[in-house]
Formats: C-alpha cells, sequence, structure tokens
C-alpha cells in the first residue's frame, strides 16, 4: 500500500512537471513565431498577405493545442511508468531489508526461546546440581549460538563497508587456509574429514607461499565456513578437499565435496540471507554462511562461485586479487 501511495504522488508530480514544461515550450514557440513576424513585409503585400499571416498564426496555435491535448492523454502513462522504474529499486531493498529483519528475528528468536525455557524450568523448584547443570549447558550452548549469529550479522554489515580495506595486512594464504581447516576439524571432530592439496601445506607452513593484501580475521571465516558447509552435507566417510592455485593474478581457493549437492533452484537463492534448502533445516546453521563468504570476497575485490549438482556434490571457488 506505501508503494501505490508513493508511485501514484509520483505520477501526479512527474505529470504535472512535464504537462507545464510542454505547455511552456508551446508557448515560447507560439510567441517567438508571432513575435519575430515581419509584418511591414505583409504590410507591403496587402490585406492579403496579413490574412496569410494570420491564417498561419491561428494554424500554429490550433497545432500546438491539439498536441498538447493529446499530452494530456500521453503523460500521465509515461508519468506512471517513470514512478514505477523510479521505486523498483526502492521497493526491491525494502523487501530485502524486510526479508532480513524476520529471518533475523526468526533466527533469534528460537535460541531465545531454549535459554528463557530451560532458565524457568530451571527455577520452577530446587533441582540437584546435575540438572542445574544440564540447564545451564543448554542455556550456554544456545547462547552461543546466538553470539554466532550476532557476529555474522556485524561482520555482514562490515564486509559491505569500504573501511574494512583500511585495516588489511599481508596475509599468507597458505597458512591462513591449514589453520581454518585444523580450526574446522577441532570445532567438529564426528564430520567428514578434510584432505589438503600438497599446494595448501600444513598449519605453520608457507612461509614462501600466496602472499595478498586482506583482512585475516574475514579470510578465515569464510575459508572456514566454506570448508563447514561442505562438511555439513558430506558424508563423515567423503573426505572434503581443499586447493590452493594461482590464476591471472588470483589467488583461487576451492573447497569440493562428494555430499548431497544443490539442485539449480537451490544454487540460485544459495547465497541470500536466511534461506535454507530442505534439506538443511534440519542441520545446525542460520543460513548466513555463503552468504557471508559472498561478502568477504566482494569486500576483497574477489568473487565466490559455487558449480553443484544434486546428488553428485558441490565446488565451491573462493577467487581473490593477489594486489
Amino acid at each position: 500500500m506505501i508503494f501505490r501511495r508513493a508511485i501514484r504522488r509520483l505520477t501526479l508530480a512527474y505529470t504535472a512537471a512535464q504537462l507545464v514544461l510542454f505547455g511552456a515550450f508551446a508557448l515560447a514557440v507560439y510567441f517567438y513565431v508571432t513575435g519575430t513576424f515581419d509584418f511591414d513585409t505583409a504590410e507591403v503585400q496587402g490585406e492579403g498577405g496579413l490574412a496569410s499571416a494570420e491564417q498561419s498564426f491561428a494554424t500554429l496555435k490550433n497545432a500546438l493545442i491539439v498536441i498538447y491535448a493529446g499530452l494530456l492523454l500521453v503523460v500521465p502513462i509515461t508519468s506512471w511508468l517513470m514512478a514505477r522504474a523510479a521505486m523498483a529499486p526502492v521497493r526491491r531493498s525494502y523487501e530485502l531489508q524486510q526479508r532480513f529483519v524476520d529471518g533475523a528475528s526468526h533466527e533469534m528468536r528460537t535460541p531465545l526461546a531454549v535459554v528463557q525455557g530451560e532458565l524457568e524450568l530451571a527455577l520452577t523448584r530446587s533441582r540437584t546440581p546435575a540438572e542445574y547443570e544440564r540447564a545451564i549447558r543448554v542455556a550456554a550452548d544456545a547462547t552461543a549460538g546466538l553470539v554466532r549469529l550476532t557476529n555474522d550479522l556485524l561482520l555482514l554489515s562490515r564486509g559491505e563497508s569500504s573501511e574494512l580495506a583500511l585495516g588489511f595486512t599481508e596475509v599468507d594464504l597458505n597458512t591462513l587456509v591449514s589453520d581454518a581447516a585444523a580450526e574446522a576439524s577441532a570445532r567438529q571432530p564426528a564430520l567428514a574429514p578434510i584432505v589438503l592439496d600438497p599446494s595448501v601445506g600444513e598449519p605453520g607452513v608457507g612461509t614462501d607461499g600466496v602472499r595478498l593484501q586482506a583482512s585475516e580475521e574475514l579470510l578465515r571465516r569464510a575459508v572456514g565456513n566454506l570448508i563447514d558447509n561442505a562438511r555439513k552435507f558430506s558424508a563423515v566417510d567423503d573426505a572434503v578437499r581443499v586447493s590452493i592455485r594461482l590464476l591471472n593474478a588470483n589467488a583461487i581457493v576451492e573447497v569440493h565435496d562428494d555430499g548431497i549437492g544443490m539442485s539449480r533452484t537451490e544454487l540460485a537463492h544459495a547465497r541470500d540471507r536466511f534461506w535454507r534448502a530442505e534439506a538443511a533445516r534440519s542441520r545446525e546453521g542460520h543460513g548466513l554462511g555463503l552468504a557471508l563468504v559472498d561478502e568477504i570476497a566482494r569486500a576483497h575485490g574477489g568473487s565466490l562461485s559455487i558449480r553443484s549438482e544434486l546428488g553428485a556434490g558441490t565446488v565451491a571457488t573462493l577467487r581473490l586479487p593477489l594486489r
């Protein structure tokens, strides 16, 4: 409703502006023609010359009136089209913001409800130390998930700012990737194993490896998210492979898995904030992982591309310029 009213008002404003402009132009043409006409020559030609001039003026006036009347029909339509075109990006931005707020509210509501429920249950009556410990652990886990969600939202907002580049330092990509893989493995040891390509090396190795200007914290988060995603949707006996290569002054980090993969429809929405495929709803996460990686890549002047086939795995490629 708010956009309909805005389009209506813009249409009226555009219509009024165009009609005033065309009206002023028509008057200027008419008065210019009549004002610059050489009446002396017409008088020399006699009454026939004056009559011919007056007839020409009348014809010009009628033509301008007919054209202006036609504009009264055409201008509202063009104004409406212009108003819709002007409001389209605003509407798109508003819808994205609403979707983001709705998604964030939904994701925050669940852990908050868990924390509230556990604490209220623990306070209903006296309990054993073990029961209190269990309630505290559940509340702490839910709080940790909420903290991760908040940090992701903060990183997303930072990733859209050009100020991010002010904190770039020289980063050894080999060491960063191997460290991110080690952290991911320690964080969820029961998931699929991680196999590092020889191009990556071992943690702490790579002083002569690929170096680039970047935010070490954000890049480690991006690589870690790609690895976590690959492991989350892979069988425990299917290894997730990570490699680094150079291509046209770019560092390419690839994370390849043989997991469940994605359909074309799912792939089209994979980087939308808070969007999750049906197969992912039963798994841990908030639907921010790939959106965050995409923002981090763009903040570094790079890009994220994903190739996937349902039932045949996924290849996530992070491209980072070396400059």
